[in-house]
């Protein structure tokens, strides 16, 4: 069986790694490169963070692309440091690697290019701010007809933010970026929202289970979240469920189909998913919004990537 084509593009903190890792560990997919976007901490940050990834794993020929290093209109309100600063915990790390590794195609064109040729075969996985996606459609209108899936990590279901108090933390570092993906994108769009995530979160023993696992990639995965689980009272691995369903799809048992926008003006409600459940925008398009994860099989999943 040929094997599930992905391009991934990241802000890389804890959560991307352990989604990348999700998917380097699945022999059913490849990934064709990973383009990297501000977010969680710095682009210069979040590239490292990429390498780093992939040096663990032992797959350091997969290519990296630096692309956007802040919103379409600027300003980003950076750091956020639930990563910490560096978004991988803030552990020293001599055997980080530096951007040498990089190529030196940026990301947007990279992601022109890789889905240009192999039109309607790949699964773009985003999971963080949507910038690179947006810039693409600017410059390709037809780059989205283009894509097999899209599946994305953001936004929220109940008007809940973490980032402020109606959008959620990926939306609402670039609301006008998501806004742009969500209505130009016309391809079939999988939305993990950050109440889905919390719905579908994992125990704390799990967990522990997880990363004393005795191996080489549970020992990093340990150490980079050393200081982000205390105090935890259960397991939110965001980006990885969104990674979970690219995978496999039947790990996603229940969707809410939808047509969604993004609120851009709203004093209180700036960046938040706005969720047209009645149809009054008339949209043909729907997004496929998760609701229920078969949590056995993400779990093994999981287990299976720090192996």
């Amino acid at each position: 069986m040929a094997k599930k084509l992905l391009v991934v593009d990241v802000d890389c903190g804890v959560d991307d790694a352990q989604a990348i890792m999700m998917a380097l560990a699945s022999p059913s997919v490849e990934i064709l490169g990973i383009t990297c976007c501000f977010g969680n901490t710095s682009i210069e940050n979040v590239c490292r963070n990429v390498l780093h990834v992939l040096k663990v794993c032992n797959r350091t020929e997969i290519p990296v692309f630096r692309g956007a290093s802040d919103s379409l209109l600027g300003g980003s309100d950076l750091p956020f440091l639930h990563f910490g600063g560096d978004g991988l915990g803030d552990v020293p790390d001599q055997a980080r690697p530096g951007l040498e590794n990089l190529q030196g195609e940026h990301a947007v064109q990279a992601l022109l290019r890789i889905i240009s040729e192999h039109a309607g075969q790949i699964c773009l996985v985003a999971t963080g701010p949507l910038t690179n996606l947006a810039l693409a459609v600017k410059l390709d209108p037809t780059f989205p007809q283009k894509l097999k899936h899209l599946y994305i990590m953001g936004g929220n279901m109940d008007g809940t933010g973490n980032r402020s108090m109606c959008a959620e933390f990926n939306f609402s570092l670039d609301p006008e970026a998501a806004h742009i993906v969500l209505n130009q994108f016309l391809c079939p769009t999988y939305i993990a929202t950050l109440q889905f995530t919390y719905n579908n979160s994992l125990s704390m023993d799990f967990f522990k289970d997880l990363v004393n696992q005795n191996t080489m990639k549970a020992r990093f995965m340990k150490k980079i979240t050393s200081q982000w689980s205390h105090n935890k009272s259960d397991f939110v691995s965001y980006d990885s469920y969104a990674m979970a369903a690219a995978i496999d799809e039947s790990v996603i048992t229940d969707y809410l189909a939808c047509s969604v926008s993004v609120e851009l003006n709203g004093q209180l409600t700036r960046g938040m998913l706005v969720l047209d459940v009645n149809n009054r925008q008339k949209k043909t398009h729907k997004a496929f919004l998760m609701k229920r994860c078969d949590l056995e099989k993400f779990k093994k999943l999981l287990m299976l990537s720090l192996q």
